[in-house]
């Protein structure tokens, strides 16, 4: 991402946190390998006394997958715990330590209670695909964000950086072409195209 527009956020969060007495939440939204993740953690080493939470932590385990038959569209809004994550995101407006899932993509399992935002936190950058995502239940997280940020990326960019993403990590060709065109695109498609207006949209060339 251009320099200058993370400095310019940085710059924003800056003042967002001086001008507040409680904890704030920033939510990065975009389509799956549009940046989130990265910018998040540029944020959060950037802007002190920050933190980042991923809405990855949130995903159903695989065997919850298997039952629902949604194993092959792992990461779609409904392979999600939307109660879970909607119920953290309000504790997280709280100024006191909490403990948050990850998500341990090399064997695509969740971690409970493996990230501790400290009491002393005072912004909270919360990053995930569906975070502004205008449908039932997921709409509603909007109240909880202090200011919003969506990365809008071309879906051919997003293709090729997800075909790189499932090759690190050995899968072989035929089942990177079917997560990546039956179930990633679908996924960045339907974020792009329901979503809610965010405080802030970067375009990422």
């Amino acid at each position: 991402m251009n320099m200058e527009i993370t400095d310019s956020i940085i710059d924003q969060l800056k003042s967002l946190r001086s001008d507040s007495s409680s904890r704030l939440l920033v939510a990065i939204a975009g389509a799956p390998a549009s940046g989130k993740t990265t910018l998040a953690h540029e944020l959060a080493n950037s802007v002190p006394h920050c933190a980042c939470v991923s809405m990855d932590g949130f995903h159903l385990d695989n065997s919850i997958l298997e039952d629902m038959n949604l194993t092959d569209r792992k990461g779609s809004p409904e392979t999600f715990d939307l109660d879970g994550f909607t119920s953290t995101v309000a504790r997280l407006k709280e100024s006191k330590d909490i403990y948050v899932p990850i998500f341990d993509r090399s064997n695509e399992r969740t971690i409970n209670c493996a990230h501790l935002i400290p009491k002393e936190v005072q912004i909270v950058v919360v990053e995930g695909n569906y975070l502004l995502l205008n449908e039932p239940g997921w709409s509603e997280l909007k109240s909880f964000w202090d200011f919003s940020i969506f990365l809008e990326i071309d879906l051919s960019i997003i293709e090729r950086r997800l075909l790189d993403r499932w090759s690190s990590y050995g899968y072989a060709s035929n089942a990177i072409h079917a997560k990546v065109i039956h179930n990633d695109l679908p996924n960045a498609e339907r974020v792009t195209r329901h979503r809610l207006s965010a405080d802030i949209t970067v375009s990422i060339l």
